[in-house]
């Protein structure tokens, strides 16, 4: 799912998690919504989201399971090596896509 660049990415979980079945959903801080947590935890899923430090009561996650969202940042920061996927030159979505999927292949020979 392709959003403008200015848009929350929390806008579009509900999207993103509609039709999936998981037993844990992993992310960053941004994504701890009350709404979210709520959706997730009734779909059967465990968030695992730290809560925001602004949070008058903190929530408990896995923090083992946590520790292996890095590996899909460390993957986004690969793909951010190709300046045109960084800066996003291709004006539609789907060529933007097409050349994701090329750094990433890329990505996985080297």
């Amino acid at each position: 799912m392709l959003t403008p660049g200015q848009r929350h990415d929390v806008t579009q979980a509900e999207v993103l998690l509609e039709g999936y079945r998981a037993d844990a959903v992993v992310a960053d801080r941004g994504y701890d919504a009350n709404w979210l947590v709520a959706q997730i935890e009734a779909s059967g899923a465990e968030a695992v989201i730290p809560a925001k430090r602004n949070r008058r009561v903190l929530r408990e996650y896995d923090a083992n399971l946590y520790a292996d969202r890095n590996k899909i940042e460390r993957l986004f920061g690969r793909l951010k090596h190709y300046r045109r996927v960084a800066t996003r030159y291709e004006k539609l979505g789907r060529n933007y896509l097409a050349f994701v999927h090329l750094a990433a292949t890329m990505t996985l020979l080297l």
